[in-house]
């Protein structure tokens, strides 16, 4: 029988390695329609006319659309989940974000047109037919530019570039605490952008059904009733008219939990012709419509007194956020900040964020959603510091960490540890990466003609937040007599292998054999409410739910286990699957009283767990980094990570693996750049955007160190993003260490060979931009 602790082979693997997966393009509907969309290949103009009439003209062609027609059929534009306080006081600026777009053009790729027709090869032919002249204009690209006076505007109905000025902490404090400390140490980082590039490209079948006005969307996504949520406003539905059945997801790290301009421009193409609307992205598609992430620059100044101990952190993020606000584009630069704090005593703290717009795709949350990016910020400062003040890195983060004795712990800036031992995880790694005897393998290295560096990381992020609220998750439970086990959840695998852990939940609590278990997501009406998958939140919210309604079936049993056993109510126990008479060993299975059960027993619940979690853990890695070509080759990689109860070892492990793959990916190629004339996307396309391959990842030592949390049932705090939220930190700091003796004390991400070579050559610190 399965257990929590038991490493176990995902259940839901079998059918995806053996062609039985589900995905959107696998769903073939009678009488479906192709549609394509027409994309703007200028960066920023007046959308002066679209002419369409040659296109619609063409073999085949059902119908073609712009954006003039979806407003005058009285469709709303996508607006923003949050809403953040406004540049000098005032509200945040919301542009209008059409579906199509209407008036102007701001940034390559931007809609201004859909094909319907009966194949996609007839709709891609139209699609060349259509002209659009657009008056250009200037353009700016980078965030930094953006906010310059001279600056040329993105939307003119704005005075300036900026969307929101988000301040925390206390400015005041922490610049008097600056000012009086004996050391200062300042750095401007450069967090570059990057794209998901889920190996299944977003696609979607919009189907409108006249009968009952309601809509069907299939699609990969982790969170179906979010998306849902996005959508309805925008076609002037309610939400339970828009029934998102999400299909299984070849990736997604959060870019695919959004609703997007394409969703809602299908399912209203559907309801005008009257068919079901397919629309699939090509990876050129992809890279020019996908959400995009991370793109800050970052300026930070870390105080500390003589003795090497944090006074202050001040912190001025300038965040890209792209031409328009998708849905989620306001969340990453703000919603994970409190992060920064790390796992240290540092007294005072000040975060000013400043979202600011350009003529490029929008931003939204990928793997870690301004966890890595907060992370990446105290520990490069640190490591800097560090190297300032002659110091070991270890030493200077060992004096400052937050000790176990001192939980729950108050950083004095948005977050609250509840549990942890930053500490005995920072020894553990030291110990399990032989940090003491690097610099025999570094002068290895050198007799090789390499450079070798060490970088360390010491990570921690909010899950299941918001911290203070978390959000609610979604479970029903149905058992039946014969111990035939349904379980509804809101939250939607997307690999991460939620059905295998489910079970091992289930059958630990309860006491059954749930192999056979049926597993029903990621349909909003099968599943009646749901939040979603994203933010390393599942087995933290949802597996609440599913405890809780576990434990109300329980109850619902008491009695007659009372019963069975001839005991009062409040004498019965229930654990290891058994009710018992407390301080005996007189019990009864679950199972068997469920057996006697005349029908189905089911439970249901929707609630939050009592507070967010704060995984932790420690990375640390080295490298070789070859002079003559400036390659970085990643030797080696150790973590020990604080999850919390570790459900199942081998997939909390290749939760770790997969997100130091996407860390390294950010750190040492993945760079999506826009020239900064004209507004192309330069890297649209993998012959210029890099992807980590299998031979750049070494093999990981990985450790878990659990110190359960008391915020949810299981104990568990999230592991789904530690990955990522360590590792670009700690490769970036293994590189600048490696090229620390050849006079470089910083160097942006990313480490690619073109440009550490450069910076070899030039012995300059690179800080300078990494897109240019």
């Amino acid at each position: 029988m399965l257990k929590i602790g038991q490493s176990q082979l995902r259940f839901e693997d079998d059918a995806l390695i053996t062609g039985r997966g589900r995905y959107t393009a696998d769903l073939p509907v009678k009488g479906e329609v192709a549609m394509v969309v027409v994309r703007s290949q200028v960066a920023s103009g007046k959308l002066v006319s679209v002419d369409t009439e040659a296109a619609a003209a063409m073999p085949s062609v059902i119908a073609v659309f712009t954006g003039a027609d979806m407003v005058a059929d009285g469709n709303s534009p996508i607006l923003p989940r949050l809403r953040h306080p406004g540049p000098d006081g005032g509200d945040m600026r919301v542009p209008p974000f059409y579906p199509l777009a209407v008036g102007a053009v701001r940034y390559v790729g931007d809609p201004i047109a859909l094909i319907v027709a009966e194949t996609k090869a007839a709709a891609m032919d139209a699609a060349e037919a259509v002209v659009a002249e657009i008056g250009e204009r200037p353009v700016v690209v980078d965030a930094l530019e953006a906010v310059s006076p001279d600056a040329p505007l993105v939307w003119d109905e704005f005075p300036d570039n900026r969307c929101f000025s988000v301040s925390r902490g206390d400015r005041k404090a922490a610049a008097a605490a600056i000012d009086g400390a004996a050391h200062i140490i300042r750095q401007r980082l450069r967090i570059s952008r990057v794209t998901a590039a889920s190996i299944e490209m977003r696609g979607a079948l919009a189907i409108f059904d006249p009968a009952t006005g309601g809509y069907r969307l299939e699609i990969g996504t982790q969170a179906p009733h979010r998306i849902a949520m996005d959508l309805a406003p925008i076609l002037g539905v309610t939400a339970e008219a828009m029934r998102v059945v999400a299909n299984d997801c070849g990736g997604s790290f959060g870019m695919k939990n959004a609703g997007y301009p394409e969703y809602a421009a299908a399912l209203w193409a559907a309801k005008k012709v009257g068919r079901p609307v397919r629309w699939s992205a090509d990876r050129l598609e992809s890279f020019q419509s996908d959400a995009h992430a991370r793109d800050q620059w970052v300026d930070v100044t870390l105080a500390l007194d003589a003795d090497a101990r944090f006074l202050a952190l001040d912190v001025h993020v300038t965040a890209n956020l792209g031409a328009y606000l998708g849905p989620a584009t306001p969340h990453s630069p703000v919603g994970n900040i409190g992060g920064i704090a790390g796992v240290y005593r540092i007294p005072q703290i000040h975060v000013l964020i400043d979202g600011v717009f350009t003529n490029t795709q929008n931003t939204a949350p990928y793997r870690g959603a301004g966890r890595p990016e907060a992370t990446y910020v105290i520990e490069r400062i640190i490591d800097i510091a560090a190297n300032d003040l002659g110091m070991d890195r270890a030493e200077l983060r060992r004096r400052n960490l937050i000790g176990p004795q001192e939980m729950p712990f108050s950083t004095g800036f948005v977050f609250t540890y509840d549990s942890g031992d930053f500490p005995a995880v920072l020894e553990r790694a030291l110990q399990i990466s032989d940090w003491a005897g690097f610099e025999a393998r570094r002068a290895a290295s050198r007799l090789k003609g390499l450079l070798r560096g060490i970088g360390i990381a010491n990570p921690i992020e909010i899950a299941g937040g918001p911290a203070g609220k978390p959000n609610p998750e979604f479970a029903r439970l149905e058992l039946s007599p014969e111990g035939k086990i349904r379980l509804f959840s809101g939250s939607r695998d997307t690999g991460q292998g939620h059905g295998t852990a489910f079970r091992q939940i289930l059958a630990d609590r309860l006491g059954l054999e749930t192999g056979q278990m049926e597993f029903i997501t990621g349909d909003t009406e099968r599943v009646a409410q749901g939040i979603g998958t994203f933010g390393s939140r599942t087995l933290g919210a949802a597996g609440t739910a599913i405890w809780r309604a576990a434990d109300a079936i329980i109850e619902q049993l008491k009695g007659k286990a009372a019963d069975r056993l001839e005991a009062a109510t409040t004498d019965i126990v229930f654990e290891a699957g058994r009710y018992r008479i407390a301080g005996t060993d007189r019990s009864v299975a679950f199972s068997e009283l469920l057996a006697a059960e005349p029908g189905m027993v089911s439970a249901e619940d929707f609630s939050a767990a009592d507070g967010a979690t704060f995984p932790n853990g420690c990375h640390i890695c080295e490298v070789e980094i070859d002079p003559d070509t400036g390659h970085v080759d990643l030797v080696a990689y150790s973590v020990v990570d604080d999850v919390g109860t570790v459900i199942n070892p081998l997939l909390m492990k290749g939760q770790i693996i997969g997100g130091v793959a996407q860390g390294l990916g950010q750190a040492l190629m993945e760079n999506a750049v826009y020239d900064p004339q004209s507004g192309q996307l330069l890297s649209a396309t993998f012959m210029d955007y890099a992807m980590p391959r299998a031979f750049d990842i070494p093999a990981l030592a990985i450790e878990s160190f659990p110190v359960p949390t008391s915020q949810n049932p299981l104990g568990v705090k999230g592991a789904g993003e530690a990955g990522t939220v360590g590792s670009l930190a700690a490769i970036i700091s293994a590189v600048c260490d490696a090229l620390g003796p050849e006079g470089v004390r910083h160097f942006d991400m990313p480490a690619t060979p073109e440009r550490v070579w450069r910076c070899l050559r030039t012995k300059a610190v690179e800080s300078d931009g990494a897109d240019r």
